[in-house]
């Protein structure tokens, strides 16, 4: 993504022209993060209205020694925290368990396997099959490359409950890929 400074300094001047270009430059970068945490394209487009507002409102704030995609990215993945926060089902999905009791499952899945069965959008429609908060974090942790502490310091939950959440969706999606991977051989045999 290449964007220049005269678009910044427009944008700044509150340029409509200059605003919408930047939106266009933006869009596809910005709605893959939104995507990743809503699960309706169009919750996702909401939120990639309001993080797109508070980077032009911010635009003064922008240090130009940082990377501007890297800025963008962190100010729409903390809008989608914010929404999340926002919302009132948040406390309701939040779930407590005491490590000590869980066992481990013994869950074999050759990722192998599972890279030649699933496409990117197939292994994105498992992830948000995953309850609301654990999908939050799997994001954050697995693909944003947040720590447990900042995740619970996002989400106002504690680090435990962050791994905990993170442990369930892994256990999560090997089930689903497995048995994913199952249904497509007994398809490919049957």
């Amino acid at each position: 993504m290449n964007v220049n400074q005269q678009i910044l300094e427009e944008c700044k001047r509150g340029d409509r022209k200059a605003q919408f270009q930047l939106y266009r430059t933006c869009f596809s970068m910005l709605m893959g993060v939104c995507i990743r945490y809503k699960k309706d394209e169009s919750e996702a487009a909401s939120v990639l209205n309001v993080g797109f507002l508070k980077i032009l409102n911010n635009l003064d704030k922008y240090n130009s020694k940082v990377p501007f995609q890297a800025w963008i990215k962190r100010i729409m993945i903390n809008t989608v925290i914010d929404e999340f926060r926002k919302d009132k089902k948040f406390k309701e999905h939040i779930q407590h368990t005491d490590f000590a009791d869980e066992q481990e499952q013994n869950i074999q899945v050759n990722y192998n396997t599972a890279d030649q069965v699933f496409d990117a959008e197939e292994l994105e429609n498992l992830i948000k099959q995953l309850p609301p908060i654990s999908q939050k974090v799997f994001n954050l942790f697995a693909i944003d490359g947040f720590s447990h502490k900042e995740i619970a310091d996002m989400l106002n939950i504690s680090t435990g409950t962050s791994k905990w959440h993170l442990s369930t969706s892994r256990k999560k999606l090997k089930e689903m890929i497995q048995e994913a991977i199952q249904t497509s051989k007994i398809k490919r045999n049957g």
